[in-house]
């Protein structure tokens, strides 16, 4: 085999391979899950070491997933020991690596400097991407701003040039934007798809294109990874195995259990959009059909904005204003009536805070580090109040003072004229994702460290903690609290509901469903509390023993995992439930049982917030950009 010489050309911020012969010959990895003490450590030394010892692997690729939790010591842990292999690397974000990211995914970007990168080896171009979804618990979702990337590189890209791109997810329903991908991949001459998330090895089909998922290095007891070869056109997969189910170190290279043969001649045309199918693509694809729009027609749009990038949290309205920012870091403001942009503001890092506002002033928190208070007229910048760490939570204000915590163990109080801290809590055990429960008695907030506090509002003395056991994923940090009846309602990812004391903190009942969304009903008499498997279940809220007042199969709603609380409101004496999935649909449900009066489809993917107005309207928006305001 003729060594290769190579050159080196800048590329989106890295360093891309320019081969200037062929064949070409780099090694696989995926799922290698980091984090501090794992014997997961070794695994992947173990596999350096042995791809260092092949002078004829050219790079390395990992397919995501890099990390267990997307902690910085994690991310700083990963590079330190990515970095002992001896040839070039490059790698893609998996959904570990983003949803439960402290610092918002920036760190991420920051030590590897890229999200996406593009490298030619053997003439061949490998595209790879990050894949959300990002910090909000949601399916796989290709952010909107690198979906814009991977179609400018598709449309730019020769068309006798073959293209493979790399992606955590399998690109099909794993994903909630596959069909863009893909569709935006036909435009170029892609040959196949690589990927991860499986921890084993599989070959799959994309609407034609084909794909396969890498291997983890510690699949079952055997420690070994893939090894890729493009020659005479042929692209092949070996598996390499360098410890057996004994742990005896071995060197068993396996045969092809993949090949396929490349060509120059483009084979897939993309699908064609109209006006009516903005997708081009067929009616009963799963996620975008629109169809049940046209069923409950007395759902209107009065506008509809489609940010560029995706929207991390929330949208807000106060009076002329409707306020909300990207993922990309900008804060945006809408006009109410019209939709149309009136200004922004653009902060440092990515944006996964829903802002506040209080009369003129927004007040909202940046993964850059800082609190940002902003005009609410203009977007200019009034102050700012830099943090240790990223900014992720979404604040709430109360007399004058704003209320947020961070990923520096901190929560802290801002006076909001002035960005002065009025008092900080230093003593939190994990990141802060979510919006605090407020009120004159008790200021209410779950981390990532299984743990929920309440402090004293004037003061950020401790009142109590409370605490769920297990892994650090199964944390009240994502779900929005609920007071009623004396008692602080909240539902956490081990699928259960909980009813703790408001006074102590002692945990009062606990009862199967739910997983991050609740909502209270408009007297507090009630709580809605939506679980993972088509069910709205409604619990009093008095009493000492969990009383569920009713359960209701939710047809259309299916499998979903959307932590965004419902919403509740009184129309004509008949209270209604509006219920957000992670696949863009708003269900409006009778509170009395449960029954459902109407589903509108917003968008493909998750609804983010909702915002319940006068006159039968609502305000909603969605991770993939979509910021709507409905008439019902």
């Amino acid at each position: 085999m003729k060594k290769i010489i190579l050159s080196t050309v800048m590329l989106l911020g890295i360093t891309a391979l320019a081969a200037q012969t062929s064949p070409v010959k780099f090694a696989y990895l995926s799922d290698v899950h980091l984090s501090v003490d794992s014997p997961k450590i070794g695994n992947l030394e173990l596999c350096i070491e042995d791809i260092n010892s092949q002078e004829d692997i050219q790079f390395t690729m990992l397919g995501g997933d890099i990390t267990e939790f997307g902690a910085d010591h994690e991310i700083a842990l990963a590079k330190s020991i990515l970095d002992k292999f001896r040839m070039p690397y490059y790698l893609v974000a998996g959904n570990h690596d983003a949803k439960w990211s402290e610092s918002g995914c920036n760190t991420f970007k920051k030590v590897f400097g890229y999200e996406q990168f593009e490298i030619e080896a053997g003439g061949i171009k490998f595209l790879g991407s990050n894949c959300g979804p990002n910090m909000r618990m949601a399916p796989a979702l290709l952010p909107h701003e690198s979906l814009v990337w991977l179609d400018s590189i598709a449309k730019a890209t020769p068309a006798d040039q073959p293209v493979i791109f790399v992606n955590h997810f399998p690109q099909d329903t794993s994903i909630l934007n596959y069909f863009q991908v893909i569709n935006t991949l036909k435009q170029c001459n892609i040959q196949m798809l690589i990927g991860g998330h499986w921890h084993q090895n599989r070959i799959l089909d994309y609407e034609g294109v084909p794909g396969i998922l890498g291997r983890a290095p510690d699949k079952g007891k055997e420690i070994g990874y893939n090894i890729i070869t493009i020659e005479n056109g042929v692209f092949s997969v070996r598996e390499k195995i360098v410890m057996d189910k004994n742990g005896k170190k071995v060197a068993v290279e396996g045969e092809p259990w993949f090949s396929l043969k490349l060509t120059d001649k483009p084979k897939y045309k993309p699908a064609v959009a109209d006006d009516r199918n903005p997708y081009g693509l067929p009616e009963d694809y799963p996620f975008i059909n629109f169809s049940v729009n046209e069923k409950y027609g007395n759902v209107k749009t009065i506008w509809r904005h489609q940010d560029e990038g995706d929207i991390g949290d929330g949208a807000v309205i106060s009076g002329r204003y409707v306020v909300y920012a990207n993922a990309s870091g900008t804060v945006k403001a809408l006009e109410a009536k019209s939709g149309r942009q009136l200004w922004s503001y653009t902060t440092e890092g990515k944006v996964f805070s829903t802002p506040a506002i209080d009369g003129n002033r927004v007040v909202i928190g940046s993964s850059d580090g800082c609190i940002y208070c902003l005009n609410l007229k203009k977007g200019k910048l009034l102050w700012k109040y830099k943090c240790d760490k990223s900014v992720l939570a979404t604040p709430v204000i109360q007399d004058g003072i704003a209320y947020c915590g961070s990923s520096d163990h901190i929560f802290r109080a801002l006076d909001v004229k002035t960005g002065k801290l009025v008092w900080q809590y230093a003593d939190v055990k994990g990141f802060v994702e979510s919006k605090p429960y407020i009120d004159r008695e008790q200021l209410v907030f779950g981390d990532w460290g299984n743990t929920l506090y309440s402090l004293d509002p004037a003061t950020g003395e401790l009142q109590w903690k409370w605490s769920t056991k297990g892994s650090r994923m199964l944390s009240p940090a994502a779900v929005y609290p609920v007071k009623a009846n004396g008692k602080i309602f909240v539902v956490t990812p081990e699928r259960k509901t909980y009813a703790i004391d408001a006074a102590t903190g002692r945990q009062v009942w606990s009862a199967p469903g739910g997983r991050e969304s609740i909502a209270l009903s408009a007297d507090g008499s009630r709580i809605f509390v939506k679980n993972m498997f088509s069910r709205m279940h409604a619990f009093s809220t008095e009493g000492d023993t969990a009383n569920e007042i009713w359960r209701r199969f939710v047809e259309g709603q299916g499998y979903e995992i959307a932590p965004t609380p419902c919403a509740s409101t009184v129309v004509d004496g008949r209270e209604l439930i509006f219920m957000p999935t992670d696949k863009g649909n708003l269900f409006c449900l009778d509170a009395a049982d449960g029954s459902t009066i109407w589903i509108h489809k917003v968008s493909v993917a998750l609804i983010n917030s909702i915002v319940v107005l006068p006159d039968r309207e609502l305000l909603l928006c969605t991770m993939d950009g979509v910021v709507t305001r409905l008439r019902y």
